[in-house]
């Protein structure tokens, strides 16, 4: 469904609210309550932490949040909703998220609960609602520029900056999305939820990865598949083996802590092969752990319809990297090469990598093809 046969079914001036019951949701609620007549709380129920073995005591997708949530509704004097998407969430990110990893690559489900929950599911059962807009407790911008084009820039507090996990919203979702604390430092923020006497002020932000808040990545995935991964060699850049592993989906590409294996310098993994098995280490001086050039899919432009020619910009392939200086050629519709003019260290596949001008976001993708040394366009 299309904005424009959904826009004369809207209420006008009303808003739907992502309410996750922690302090920057909720603070987002009530700035939203402030500037929209009609506005709805939803908790999107992705999860029971029961179900997936989460101890209670972490607060993400817990019945503490959802009771948190409501009566944070109350208090602003709005509708509270919970939407089960349990299934949606087990579908799109979980199943997704094992699979990468029983793959070699390393996935980044944020960013798929963004896509299919929060800016999917969310903006389909606000038009269901005759909702208008759509907000969460992201920190990003969105403006519009002179054309009408929808353009996401980074949040004015860069070290809350979400901008790296939206990369993937369409023009149609960005038309309907507000983020109120786009503009707000984090300490205002919770400065604003005491002077509210919200219930919540003090409390911690959640984790990362929801599901997984002790980081345990590859007991989640035995757990939740019921499957033991077999163990395999891991060798270096000649095939030589250098002692054996514990199963692939415990692995990253780059990591070097927990590898278990004796060298006279740190080694770090630099290729992780599901068919073969093996997880080959080379010592950082190596060329084989840093590479020049990516090519992504799935890509998502905001900035333009397509990408000019040599385009040059910045690019980070982790959340938490800095960004590098590269030339970005456009393949298709779907893929992108991106070159830098520095050798990085060779980021996982399954990754995004996402494409800045300053804090503008041009696009991004999923990284599938690293350090290959040269690529044709069209190739």
């Amino acid at each position: 469904m299309n904005e424009k046969n959904t826009s004369c079914l809207l209420i006008p001036n009303s808003s739907l609210i992502a309410m996750s019951g922690g302090v920057d949701s909720s603070v987002s609620a009530y700035l939203m309550a402030q500037k929209y007549k009609t506005c709805v709380g939803a908790t999107m129920l992705l999860f029971l932490n029961e179900s997936l073995g989460v101890p209670s005591k972490y607060p993400c997708c817990s019945r503490e949040n959802i009771i948190d949530a409501k009566k944070i509704c109350e208090t602003l004097g709005i509708e509270h909703e919970v939407l089960n998407l349990m299934q949606e969430f087990e579908d799109s990110v979980i199943k997704k998220f094992v699979s990468v990893y029983e793959d070699g690559g390393t996935p980044n489900p944020c960013i798929d609960c963004n896509k299919f929950l929060k800016f999917g599911a969310l903006l389909k059962h606000a038009n269901e609602s005759g909702l208008e807009k759509i907000a969460t407790g992201h920190y990003a911008k969105i403006k519009r520029d002179s054309s009408g084009r929808f353009l996401l820039f980074k949040a004015e507090d860069l070290s809350r900056d979400q901008s790296y996990v939206l990369y993937m919203m369409t023009q149609e979702q960005l038309a309907r999305t507000e983020f109120p604390l786009g503009d707000m430092k984090k300490t205002e923020v919770r400065e604003l939820a005491q002077e509210l006497n919200f219930i919540n002020a003090k409390k911690n932000d959640s984790q990362d990865i929801c599901f997984i808040p002790d980081g345990n990545y590859g007991a989640f995935i035995e757990i939740f598949t019921g499957k033991k991964y077999p163990s395999g060699n891991f060798i270096d850049a000649s095939g030589k083996i250098l002692g054996v592993h514990k199963g692939i989906i415990h692995y990253t590409t780059g990591q070097r802590r927990g590898l278990g294996v004796a060298a006279k310098s740190r080694l770090y993994v630099s290729k992780i092969d599901s068919v073969t098995n093996n997880i080959t280490l080379v010592p950082e001086d190596e060329a084989g752990l840093y590479c020049d050039k990516i090519k992504i899919s799935g890509a998502n432009l905001i900035a333009f319809d397509n990408l000019p020619e040599n385009f040059c910009a910045k690019v980070k392939t982790r959340y938490r990297q800095k960004e590098i200086p590269a030339i970005i050629n456009q393949i298709n519709d779907d893929e992108l090469i991106i070159e830098f003019k520095e050798k990085i260290k060779t980021p996982a596949r399954g990754q995004a990598a996402v494409i800045y001008d300053g804090d503008l976001v041009i696009g991004g993708g999923t990284i599938f093809e690293v350090g290959v040394r040269r690529w044709e366009l069209g190739g």
